[in-house]
């Protein structure tokens, strides 16, 4: 879904249908840690751009917002666990560093590789 920000989401959602005024980020939701939701947060979230990047089943992100300091601003924070192994959030872009795949690139690479030596 389209969120305020303009980015697509899966993890955000609305709903007005027959008066109802909706908005959610489900991952803040389900974050206890957070602060509640504020429409203005999806301008500063990366999800959108690590779920475009990273189709991995085995990514788990946590999106908390907190204050910054003496509560003026606010922030988002996200961290990202493969599998529940922590990673660093610029490797949440590129991947969870599953074997199947790296086995899949290795199968590649050699084909490349016998493709030169012709």
């Amino acid at each position: 879904m389209r969120t305020p920000a303009g980015k697509e989401c899966r993890h955000y959602y609305e709903d007005y249908y027959r008066g109802r005024n909706v908005q959610e980020c489900r991952l803040m939701k389900q974050n206890p840690a957070s602060l509640h939701w504020h429409p203005s947060d999806c301008a500063k979230c990366v999800v959108p751009e690590i779920l475009n990047a990273n189709a991995s089943p085995d990514l788990e992100l946590t999106v908390t917002a907190k204050n910054k300091f003496f509560g003026f601003g606010r922030t988002v924070e996200v961290t990202a666990a493969c599998a529940g192994e922590p990673i660093p959030l610029e490797q949440a872009y590129t991947g969870c560093g599953d074997g199947r795949l790296n086995k899949g690139l290795d199968i590649f690479k050699q084909a490349l590789e016998m493709d030169d030596d012709d």
